[in-house]
C-alpha cells in the first residue's frame, strides 16, 4: 500500500447548523456548498476541508441516516489518497487480509471519489481514497 498524500480532514458534526456556525461563521473558514455539507479545496495546507453531518456520514457508510451502535461514533474523518481506483481496492483487500474490519470496501461515491472506509483504533473514520480532481 502506498499513500500519496492526505486528501482531506473533515470534522463530523452531530448537527449541521451548529457545525456551520462554528467552523464557517465563528472560525471564518472559507467553507461553501449547497445543503448541509460544506467544504473548501482552497485552504492552504490541506487538499480538502469539510464539515460533514453525522447523518450524511452514516448514510454514505451504511445506507441509513443513523450511525449504528456496532461502530464508535466518529468525530472526524481523515482520507489518505491513493494513486488510482485499483490501489484503493488493493489497499482495502490488504487491510482485510491483516484482520481489519472494513466499514465498506472500495466503492465509487456519487460525487466521483472511490473510497474504502474503516474505523481507526481511536474511532476516527479512516478513508483510503482516490479523488480524481486532486490528481
Amino acid at each position: 500500500m502506498k499513500i500519496e498524500f492526505v486528501a482531506g480532514v473533515t470534522p463530523i458534526v452531530p448537527d449541521a447548523q451548529e457545525g456551520t456556525a462554528f467552523y464557517r461563521d465563528l472560525l471564518g473558514l472559507p467553507l461553501e456548498g449547497e445543503g448541509e455539507y460544506l467544504s473548501s479545496d482552497a485552504l492552504a495546507g490541506v487538499k480538502h476541508l469539510g464539515v460533514w453531518p453525522l447523518s450524511m456520514a452514516a448514510h454514505t457508510c451504511f445506507g441509513t441516516y443513523d450511525w449504528p451502535d456496532a461502530y464508535p461514533v466518529p468525530q472526524a474523518t481523515i482520507e489518505f489518497e491513493m494513486a488510482n481506483e485499483a490501489a484503493v481496492a488493493e489497499a482495502a483487500a490488504e487491510l482485510e487480509a491483516q484482520g481489519q474490519r472494513l466499514i465498506h470496501g472500495a466503492k465509487t461515491e456519487t460525487w466521483g471519489q472511490t473510497v474504502a472506509r474503516l474505523s481507526g483504533p481511536e474511532g476516527l473514520l479512516i478513508g483510503l481514497a482516490y479523488t480524481p480532481w486532486m490528481h
